[in-house]
């Protein structure tokens, strides 16, 4: 015969059991589906940078679809809130001055990048199609167009470019 104290593990195990399956039973909230709602992927990148942007509150976020002819390019220029980009189709070579030397990375469609606040750079379709990309540029002056670009002077850290 089993202890009054034996009975009592059982009977609060098998009441914690009985409890247990009712709470992984209980069903989740239904979710609110939307209403007069639409969205449209323009674009999805795997992101190939180091590092991040801050987001400040209080300025403006601005996105952009660019797009590049064969043979053209960005001409040299920097942001003052840097930018996420996303390349849709085609591809950009993108030449960085740092310091007195230059970084040359290639990005191709479904890939994604940032450009660091204030980093001279310039961006050539080296291809044969044209490269199509959505940027996002952060911190842009709240209301002044054209903001979240700076034009630069070619450093001459990338010869040829």
């Amino acid at each position: 015969m089993k202890t009054p104290t034996g009975l009592i593990r059982l009977a609060l195990t098998t009441f914690g059991f009985a409890g247990l399956i009712v709470i992984l039973s209980a069903a989740p909230a239904a979710a609110t589906p939307p209403s007069n709602f639409g969205s449209t992927l323009l674009g999805r990148g795997t992101d190939q940078s180091n590092g991040s942007l801050p987001i400040q509150g209080g300025l403006d976020v601005v996105v952009t679809q660019n797009t590049v002819a064969p043979g053209g390019s960005s001409g040299w220029h920097s942001h003052p809130g840097g930018a996420i980009v996303v390349i849709k189709t085609g591809q950009i070579t993108i030449y960085r001055s740092v310091g007195n030397h230059c970084e040359i990375t290639t990005y191709v469609a479904g890939q994604a990048f940032i450009e660091r606040p204030g980093q001279p750079l310039i961006a050539v379709n080296n291809g044969s199609t044209t490269t199509t990309s959505y940027a996002t540029f952060p911190n842009v002056p709240v209301g002044v167009p054209g903001a979240q670009r700076t034009d630069e002077p070619n450093p001459g850290t990338c010869p040829g470019v």
